[in-house]
């Protein structure tokens, strides 16, 4: 029908606007740390503590919004998200202490973990719609949003104040959700064809059955973690890996990371032709398996030329693994199950980075990042065991 596909067009569009926003106000906060941490005279460690309100606020909201979106629907939680966030992004630069930032990262984790979670089960119900496996792209756009929001970040760091950049982030928040907020308030979740959407689902009266849809979504869940933690160990440790291990210049260094996040920006963009033609089960065997040999690569190679290129290789393979565990965790019980492969997810980046360091300390940086390589392997395994599952 042309009305139905012109109003799951426009929801579509919606909600990559919603995408883009999350990265590119989470990524213009993030090159603004190192000013902030100058600004309340904040010791790496106290600095630490309150970084940790973000991932705390994060957590703890993650699991009440696949609550609120059974109760409310996912469309106005993630409009309600969606203005927190961009009002709570222009606090940091308010405050004058460690604790009072921690405060403030607090209320931003909160909206950040709200708004993910929310904008994943609106995507994971129009994916269910559409019968096409489109949730690559949505990501695809975080990532976009995200590598604008640091560069635009980069070019006015010298001539804006903090206030005033995440202000400006603000501005751009608010109205990025004045006009997509709009479009999205105006529909319905779409309710795919056999079947109404999740709050009025027919309930599953087999426990058992219940219980093995659970069990599935944690298994989803820690394919997203295997995820995240590549993801976070090569934000907090591949600039380093190349600098300290591999002589690398600054510069240099830093374009680690870049080749990592460009390749995965374009793995999601591409991500709906991969599905369709290999299906989800073996496009997580592959990516995971890429990603194996990307990072082993990345981490042992012995020139810097060499572990860019796994940087990259790496990137592609993780890039799909994410949205596909997230989807089919939403899939199998709605916004809960988004709730649990999210929370998961988040997890495995927070426990990326200081993994790596301990084991870095015990062994090398080098052997340390083979840790992502293992991890990508096991997310490669579950696709193997979850196949039948899992499905196209």
């Amino acid at each position: 029908m042309p009305g139905r596909s012109h109003d799951l067009s426009r929801l579509r569009i919606a909600l990559t606007a919603f995408f883009a926003l999350d990265g590119f106000i989470f990524a213009g906060w993030v090159v603004r740390i190192p000013a902030i941490k100058e600004q309340t005279n904040a010791s790496a460690s106290d600095l630490g503590l309150a970084l940790l309100g973000v991932s705390a606020g994060a957590v703890i909201t993650m699991t009440l919004t696949g609550r609120l979106c059974r109760r409310y629907g996912s469309h106005p939680v993630t409009v309600v998200c969606a203005v927190l966030l961009s009002l709570s992004v222009a606090l940091p630069p308010l405050t004058h202490s460690a604790p009072a930032l921690g405060a403030v990262l607090l209320v931003f984790g909160a909206a950040y973990g709200g708004i993910n979670v929310a904008f994943n089960s609106a995507a994971v119900d129009l994916v269910a719609a559409l019968r096409r496996p489109i949730m690559p792209t949505f990501h695809a756009a975080f990532s976009l949003g995200g590598m604008i929001g640091a560069g635009l970040g980069g070019l006015v760091a010298g001539a804006l104040s903090p206030t005033r950049h995440l202000l400006g982030l603000t501005l751009v928040g608010l109205l990025v959700t004045a006009v997509a907020g709009r479009a999205l308030l105006r529909q319905e979740p779409p309710a795919p064809p056999e079947r109404g959407p999740w709050p009025h689902a027919e309930p599953d009266r087999d426990g058992a059955r219940r219980g093995g849809r659970r069990g599935l979504v944690l298994v989803f869940g820690l394919v997203a973690l295997c995820t995240a933690y590549g993801e976070g160990a090569m934000a907090d440790w591949g600039a380093l890996h190349l600098q300290q291990d591999l002589a690398a210049s600054s510069g240099v260094a830093a374009a680690g990371y870049s080749c990592f996040a460009l390749a995965m920006t374009i793995g999601r963009a591409t991500g709906t032709t991969l599905l369709e033609r290999l299906g989800r089960a073996r496009t997580v065997i592959t990516g995971g398996t890429v990603a194996t040999a990307g990072m082993l690569l990345g981490s042992l190679a012995p020139s810097v030329w060499a572990a860019l290129i796994g940087f990259a290789v790496t990137g592609l393979g993780l890039a799909n693994l994410f949205p596909v565990a997230v989807e089919r965790a939403g899939a199998l019980t709605g916004p809960s199950g988004v709730a649990v492969a999210s929370t998961l997810g988040y997890g495995g980046m927070l426990l990326g980075p200081p993994s790596i360091g301990f084991m870095a300390d015990w062994f090398s940086l080098p052997t340390a990042l083979t840790s992502v390589a293992a991890l990508a392997a096991v997310a490669a395994v579950i696709g193997v065991t979850t196949r039948r599952t899992m499905g196209r």
